[in-house]
């Protein structure tokens, strides 16, 4: 039996031997942004009584205190993937940071996890001049494509071909000018090579390394998957070797849905928390200022199908407002999210939460 298989056959069993997770989705109003101000540039005072009032609701709600644990630590799954106008509010990042810090966790102990070390610098997160200080100094910081935060035990299998060119290889680290001849060196064992190819390693530290970690996305449209929300950063954002998926509207919506339901993944994800000021509905995830739309909104919810789908309906009435065609019922990445136990497309409206100070 395929690893792909066996995880997708532990998903359905886990779902329906498991008590019903209580799904649970919030809001909290934010102040608008005052003109000429992105939420890149607010300060996390923007956002800080907003995530106090959230993670309280959550907190009184699911039952489950967001204190150390036995690991004493916690990740924070960013977004940078469509570069520096539509990543994950680093004010929001801080603002998270500095709850997570009055509720005992030391800054040390906080990490942040992000895909691609280029868009994250772009998008600010790292420094553009290694002489200079990081922005998140004293957080350690894992850059999933370095390929040194995955375990060769923890993968997802599928035979889907993978990497059509060196600049998506994932032996970028033998051959790093992407020279041809040093990658087909680097490939000495075709069918070591070719195994290779059917595996994306799982980033590890979220679900080996932490009490829990909480999922920051970005939401935008996206051809291959519909929304490109907190189910995709959470999986194919989350792990090596996933451009291969993003070629196929049937096996992206796929691989999205069976990586979400991985029990050890979804054990130690506690929610997604996610800022609606700014979202695009055309040309996704490549940023484009011109289709984007925002909202002075912060979301938290354990049930990323039902937050996905709420985005969806979303993205799909500004589409029609601008005169383009909604996202194609084709794409099927929420359906089967939910077949698989992860979540519910249909479900209550967010319950709106005064903002609690800090």
């Amino acid at each position: 039996m395929s690893l792909r298989l066996l995880l997708t056959t532990l998903a359905l069993l886990f779902a329906a031997a498991s008590p019903a997770r209580a799904q649970t989705l919030w809001e909290a109003r934010l102040a608008p942004l005052a003109p000429g101000v992105s939420a890149a540039m607010a300060s996390p005072d923007h956002y800080a009584d907003a995530v106090e009032s959230l993670l309280q609701s959550f907190e009184a709600k699911v039952g489950r205190r967001l204190t150390p644990g036995a690991k004493a630590k916690v990740g924070l799954k960013l977004y940078a993937e469509s570069g520096p106008g539509l990543a994950t509010p680093q004010p929001l990042v801080r603002a998270v940071i500095e709850a997570l810090m009055r509720r005992g966790y030391t800054r040390e102990n906080i990490f942040l996890v992000g895909l691609n070390q280029l868009r994250l610098r772009l998008s600010g997160y790292l420094p553009n001049d290694p002489r200079l200080a990081p922005p998140f100094a004293g957080h350690p910081f894992f850059v999933l494509e370095s390929g040194r935060f995955y375990d060769p035990v923890w993968f997802y299998d599928s035979p889907l071909p993978s990497r059509f060119d060196p600049i998506l290889s994932g032996r970028q680290d033998q051959a790093p000018d992407y020279d041809l001849d040093r990658l087909a060196a680097a490939s000495a064992d075709p069918k070591a090579d070719r195994d290779a190819d059917r595996k994306s390693f799982l980033a590890t530290p979220l679900f080996l390394e932490a009490d829990f970690w909480i999922n920051l996305p970005v939401y935008t449209d996206h051809e291959s998957l519909g929304v490109n929300g907190a189910l995709v950063n959470a999986t194919l954002w989350n792990a090596s070797n996933t451009s291969r998926f993003f070629r196929s509207t049937r096996s992206a919506p796929a691989a999205v849905a069976e990586m979400a339901a991985i029990p050890e993944l979804r054990q130690t994800w506690a929610f997604t928390l996610a800022s609606l000021e700014q979202w695009q509905f055309v040309g996704g995830p490549a940023f484009n200022s011109l289709y984007t739309r925002g909202e002075p909104r912060l979301w938290l919810g354990t049930d990323p199908v039902r937050m996905d789908a709420l985005m969806l309906a979303r993205i799909n009435q500004a589409r029609r407002e601008a005169g383009f065609e909604p996202i194609s019922d084709e794409i099927r990445t929420l359906e089967f999210a939910e077949t698989l136990g992860v979540g519910k497309r249909k479900g209550d409206a967010p319950a709106e939460v005064a903002a609690a100070p800090k």
